[in-house]
């Protein structure tokens, strides 16, 4: 009898709020389709860790078996990338090449939340881990997390999907404060006459594998399996690979990533001020890592004859595809006939590649330091 209520003798206020938390990302994810298949094992993940002694958690628990061999090895940000890389489309970015300056400009939140985290007292490990948010990537967040503040896994996991979700909603106010409607009327024409040979399509990623290992090896674990996962798309000569990497191999590792994480949310190590202050900081990266790729691009205006639309500079951030369709619709909104999409979507999948090598970057310079 006493097992029949050993749950209940052990439940606290935490355990309550924790149960409430996980109920609201379920909530999201099924009556709002925010980031549905993350945040609703994510939530899921977090109800079975937080029933006390759950036999989910522990030495011998089945997440917990999870956590070591898929993300304390970064196994599964690594297998995620594959999915994402064979997604990835990036022939509208290899047509206008000057796109891919905005993966590089929209990481400004990384950066800049670094610096805003040191300040509130965060040291140097943690402030980069918060500030990898801004990469908008929850893959390199994962990576970097384990690596230099394992502590922070949950809040930091969370915030970066949740945000992530919450593209739709946190960007059109910072683009709208930063514009005028004149700026966001601003028609880009369609490179249709220019045409991306499959010996580029296929030497796109080795080059990018190469060059960006070269520039920040440790790096390489992330990018080179993105770049893997493109190179089977392009190659055309594996499309089983390919479909697998899409389908199969995404729909289990999200599910078994979504779910490990979840467990990781823990109330006596989630509930905290730290906690409080990751979500925050979260915000604050998404808003410079949109504020930065429009700013630059109104600063290329100044010296282009041929304008770029300042909103496409905010789809520099590696939330893709949906950073894209936010601005294509709000291009849409202000001009019926302002069709962006294909250059939103470019400067979308450059953000991919940008956000990994700001994420190998700040991994160099930090374990230096």
């Amino acid at each position: 009898m006493d097992q029949l209520l050993v749950g209940i003798v052990n439940l606290t206020w935490k355990h309550v709020v924790m149960f409430g938390i996980g109920i609201i990302l379920i909530y999201l994810a099924i009556a709002k389709e925010y980031e549905p298949v993350l945040l609703l094992p994510i939530g899921f993940g977090a109800l079975l860790c937080n029933i006390p002694l759950s036999s989910a958690i522990g030495p011998e628990g089945p997440l917990t078996v999870l956590k070591h061999a898929g993300i304390i090895t970064e196994l599964f940000p690594c297998l995620i990338f594959v999915a994402v890389g064979a997604m990835c489309d990036f022939a509208p970015m290899l047509k206008n090449p000057v796109l891919m300056i905005f993966g590089a400009a929209a990481q400004l939140g990384i950066f800049a939340t670094i610096i805003v985290a040191a300040l509130l007292g965060f040291d140097i490990k943690e402030a980069a881990s918060i500030g990898i948010i801004g990469a908008a990537d929850g893959p390199t967040t994962i990576y970097v997390a384990t690596k230099f503040a394992p502590h922070l896994l949950a809040p930091l996991s969370v915030a970066a999907y949740s945000y992530m979700s919450l593209v739709p909603i946190i960007q059109p106010p910072v683009i709208k404060a930063l514009t005028t409607q004149h700026e966001r009327k601003i028609r880009m024409p369609l490179k249709q006459d220019v045409q991306v040979s499959r010996m580029v399509r296929i030497s796109f990623p080795i080059m990018v594998t190469l060059v960006a290992g070269i520039i920040a090896p440790i790096s390489v674990a992330l990018v080179g399996m993105l770049m893997l996962g493109n190179l089977l798309r392009e190659s055309g000569v594996v499309e089983r690979l390919a479909r697998s990497s899409q389908e199969e191999l995404a729909n289990v590792v999200t599910l078994l990533l979504g779910v490990t994480i979840g467990s990781t949310m823990e109330a006596e190590g989630f509930l905290n001020l730290s906690t409080l202050m990751v979500m925050g900081l979260g915000i604050v990266a998404f808003v410079f890592d949109t504020a930065g790729g429009v700013l630059f691009a109104k600063i290329l205006n100044l010296f282009l004859k041929e304008k770029i639309n300042p909103m496409i500079g905010a789809c520099g951030i590696s939330a893709f595809p949906m950073s894209g369709r936010v601005i294509a619709k709000m291009a849409l909104a202000e001009d019926k006939r302002n069709y962006l999409i294909m250059h939103a979507i470019g400067a979308n999948a450059s953000g991919q590649i940008g956000s990994i090598i700001a994420g190998g970057l700040v991994l160099a310079i930090v374990a230096g330091m």
